[in-house]
């Protein structure tokens, strides 16, 4: 690849769109995808998305049939959080340091050799659970690896103007990847069986390194002092965030609605106890796709969000309305009422990353943005993980519903007291 390539020429300015105007104004704003760079880097993620949600089902059903455990799960679940940590935020100073493309090839196509190996113990029939949770582990660290780059790419390769709407792009089809995916590895278990679903994610992971490999280069901008990417500067990443307290608010917020708020943990027993006469499966089922499902729903009416300015009121106002509607769900006795609180939250939770993420793209520089990214994965993989905790013990202290309608109440309480004692968020505007 030709690195004579600008890619500040990537970001210049599209030409002028119209004003859209009734439906039009709410429908998904696609100027992002007017952008080649951008469009490979997006349309990459449409395969990937599905296909990594096949190895995600695959691998703890892989587990269960092994050992006929859920424990097991659990702790194959753990195993890969550590690596992902450790290596999100490494690769975000490794992302600030070297051609971000570069750092994608090398990681994208290491996931790929994860999946292909993923595919040859299952095919195999090895049938160990330390070989599996192994290559998790290291499946996780590529991935820690690449999210930072991927993500602190896109501020490259579109407008400041156009954040929100690539955001909101690149958001839905992941949330859609996670409600295809799960339901398509459901019905084609018992068809091709198990083996060939890392099969075809790792199929799926070649279509993203070739459009990854078609991406402009992504060196550090010129005048960027040439660093190694170690302790010194994760740490000065941390420093970065602690001396611009609207990045530090905006990982605070999701850090408040994941752990205080987040009730996946409860869905199994309010399955089995509250929607027992909906019949446990589909109750189970519903309340695990209803959040993706509304993200989708909201991804698809974000044509607003490229016309907001006030970022961080949309941020708050998007983590209130999610702890409103967790509360809704948690009081709610119909599974259809809760379903349909949950799908709100899943709006909610669109616009709040949707925000959240142009907020890291524009108000760091490029050569912290890496960084960034590396914190912002390790927040949102390592939210949910603690509240599966928090929860799990409330629920088993207070009662599933008493637990998430009261973690619903202090998201609110706290990120307005939050908002009002801190100023700096709702004050942010681009």
């Amino acid at each position: 690849m030709d690195t004579s390539e600008s890619t500040k020429d990537e970001r210049d300015p599209a030409p002028e769109v119209p004003g859209r105007r009734g439906w039009r104004r709410w429908a998904m704003d696609t100027r992002p995808l007017r952008r080649p760079a951008y469009r490979r880097l997006w349309s990459s993620t449409i395969v990937t998305a599905v296909g990594s949600q096949l190895t995600a089902v695959a691998v703890p059903k892989q587990i269960y049939d092994i050992t006929g455990s859920s424990a097991w799960v659990g702790a194959a679940s753990m195993a890969g959080l550590v690596p992902l940590i450790v290596f999100a935020l490494w690769g975000g100073a490794i992302a600030d340091s070297m051609d971000r493309r570069k750092l994608l090839l090398i990681t994208n196509s290491g996931i790929a050799v994860t999946s292909l190996l993923f595919w040859l113990q299952a095919f195999t029939g090895l049938e160990s659970v330390t070989a599996l949770m192994l290559l998790l582990a290291v499946q996780q660290a590529f991935w820690g690896l690449n999210a930072p780059a991927r993500n602190a790419s896109i501020a490259r390769l579109v407008p400041e103007g156009e954040l929100p709407a690539a955001n909101a792009l690149g958001s839905t089809v992941m949330q859609t990847g996670q409600v295809a995916g799960p339901l398509l590895a459901g019905a084609l278990i018992p068809v091709i069986g198990l083996p060939e679903l890392y099969l075809i994610d790792a199929v799926a992971l070649c279509v993203t390194v070739w459009a990854v490999y078609r991406l402009p280069s992504l060196p550090p901008l010129a005048g960027t002092a040439v660093r190694r990417a170690g302790v010194k500067e994760i740490v000065a990443g941390f420093r970065y965030i602690s001396g611009h307290t609207v990045l530090l608010l905006s990982f605070l917020a999701d850090i408040i609605a994941m752990v205080l708020g987040m009730p996946r943990a409860l869905f199994p027993q309010l399955a089995a106890q509250t929607y027992a006469p909906y019949g446990e499966g589909l109750a189970l089922g519903l309340l695990f796709a209803a959040i993706p499902i509304g993200a989708v729903l909201g991804g698809l009416f974000s044509g607003t969000f490229s016309r907001a300015r006030r970022h961080g009121w949309m941020v708050i106002g998007a983590v209130v309305v999610w702890g409103v509607a967790i509360t809704g769900f948690g009081l709610s006795r119909s599974l259809w009422v809760g379903v349909a609180f949950l799908a709100v939250a899943g709006v909610a939770d669109m616009v709040s990353m949707v925000f959240r993420g142009a907020i890291l793209l524009s108000a760091a520089t490029d050569e912290m943005r890496g960084r960034m990214q590396g914190v912002f994965t390790v927040v949102v993989a390592g939210g949910p993980r603690l509240a599966d905790v928090l929860h799990g013990t409330a629920g088993s202290a207070f009662g599933p519903r008493t637990a998430v309608a009261g973690g619903g109440l202090l998201v609110v309480a706290v990120m307005l007291v939050l908002a009002a004692a801190v100023p700096a968020l709702r004050r942010y505007r681009v």
